[in-house]
């Protein structure tokens, strides 16, 4: 495994985290924290690209951003330097066909299947420009990052999501009455072809001495990546367990460890089916803008914790005693929000007492 320059104890940070995975803790839960260095290490790079979609596919500059990030970054508890190619969370589905649209800050894919007559027409190809420049973006990032950061994959969101930047979201909600076996056909192919991207960069990753890692942002030695499916709100629990389960049984039974993103209140009905699966490992979940804080969700962290489910959290420094007096500490993975090394270390001085 790559050491970290200037992080003396990064194979303790990499124990607490792959001890996460089996609900187990070496001395404390996982606690990850960040902030800005008082003094810059390295200058941000400067665009001069003409347009975004420039910005966006220069491998060299994502590469850049990524060391400037690391060598301008505090690393506090057990947070380590990573990094991930990212075109957007639809690049999946581009790697079948499907052009992109970059905003500033994220992109989006056009649908491509018109006709279900078309179907054949969505294939994987190595050929592929999109595919082609996240194998690129890697190769940068692992060049820049050697004993500074570690390099994961990219943003993947296949399934349901996949199918539904093929066909668009509402188009697919009529074929999960219309056009079923067609929907399953597809979700087969698209599953089945996932499975082999994934190993594909699992192994170029572990064969440069990388952690695995993802924009999820857990950073372990296990075999894991992030099931998903958005698209899942829109439909019910009946049709999710039938369709949809399935394939994301696959996807966790192919790994050593999931973390499944379970994202807004419309998705929160699935939550039973997903936590019937023996194979997943944790749940993040994302409760959205103008819905609370993690601290009023505690309803939803303790029925995961009662299923024998690990769960990623994201809290204010202020809400650590509510979630230490009604949580156990076993299987948490905490990032807490603090603004300097000062804070970061009274933060660790109080998990310290949950155990």
């Amino acid at each position: 495994m790559m050491p970290i320059e200037n992080i003396p104890d990064w194979e303790q940070r990499l124990a607490r985290q792959d001890a996460f995975w089996s609900r187990e803790i070496i001395d404390r839960p996982v606690v990850v924290m960040t902030c800005p260095k008082v003094r810059p290490e390295r200058a941000w790079p400067h665009s001069s690209h003409a347009t975004l979609r420039e910005r966006w596919m220069d491998a060299e500059y994502a590469a850049e951003m990524a060391l400037a990030t690391a060598m301008n970054t505090e690393y506090l508890g057990d947070a380590l330097p990573y990094a991930f190619p990212n075109l957007g969370p639809e690049v999946f589905s581009a790697f079948f066909g499907c052009e992109l649209e970059f905003g500033e800050d994220t992109s989006w894919s056009i649908p491509i299947l018109e006709d279900w007559a078309d179907v054949g027409k969505v294939r994987f190809s190595t050929e592929n420009v999109y595919w082609k420049k996240i194998v690129e973006i890697t190769d940068a990032m692992l060049e820049a990052g050697r004993g500074r950061f570690y390099t994961g994959l990219t943003d993947i969101h296949t399934g349901g999501d996949a199918i539904a930047a093929f066909r668009d979201p509402a188009q697919l909600n009529y074929d999960m009455i219309e056009a079923l076996d067609q929907v399953k056909a597809l979700l087969a192919y698209v599953t089945e072809t996932y499975l082999k991207i994934y190993d594909l960069f699992y192994d170029k990753l572990r064969a440069a001495g990388q952690a695995i890692t993802t924009w999820a942002g857990i950073v372990s030695t296990r075999k894991w990546l992030v099931p998903s499916n958005d698209f899942s709100c829109m439909i019910s629990p009946r049709m999710f367990e039938e369709v949809f389960l399935p394939s994301i049984v696959a996807e966790c039974q192919h790994y050593e460890a999931s973390l499944y993103h379970l994202d807004g209140p419309n998705a929160l009905k699935h939550l039973d089916s997903l936590l019937t699966i023996e194979e997943l490992s944790a749940i993040q979940w994302v409760y959205g803008a103008g819905h609370g804080r993690a601290s009023d969700w505690m309803h939803v962290y303790r029925k995961c914790q009662a299923a024998g489910k690990g769960l990623q959290l994201h809290l204010g420094a202020d809400e650590l005693d509510l979630f230490m007096e009604n949580l156990r500490p076993e299987g948490l993975w905490i990032a807490v929000g603090v603004r300097d090394r000062e804070e970061g270390e009274a933060v660790l001085k109080r998990v310290a007492r949950w155990t």
